[in-house]
């Protein structure tokens, strides 16, 4: 049996490490339910939004994914500035 090589190191991702439910969990704190949809108007944020319909729909979703993942980005980028 062969071994697995190990993954390459990504020091300079900051997404790096992160799982789906702490990008969410984080942009909901910062943002709210209500502002998550304004800026990624989808329903999982804007009709009964919670954090187990938000990963469901999001590990199906790949566009929406990028999506949240971009919004934590710049929200990382807003909270360094400010």
């Amino acid at each position: 049996m062969a071994a697995t090589p190990p993954a390459p190191a990504q020091p300079r991702n900051p997404l790096h490490g992160l799982t789906l439910e702490r990008i969410v969990t984080e942009l909901q704190a910062h943002y709210g339910w209500a502002e998550l949809g304004v800026r990624i108007p989808v329903r999982c944020f804007t009709h009964d939004a919670s954090l187990a319909s938000s990963l469901k729909f999001l590990r199906k979703t790949a566009w929406a994914r990028e999506k949240v993942e971009g919004l934590y980005l710049f929200m990382l980028r807003e909270i360094r500035r400010g």
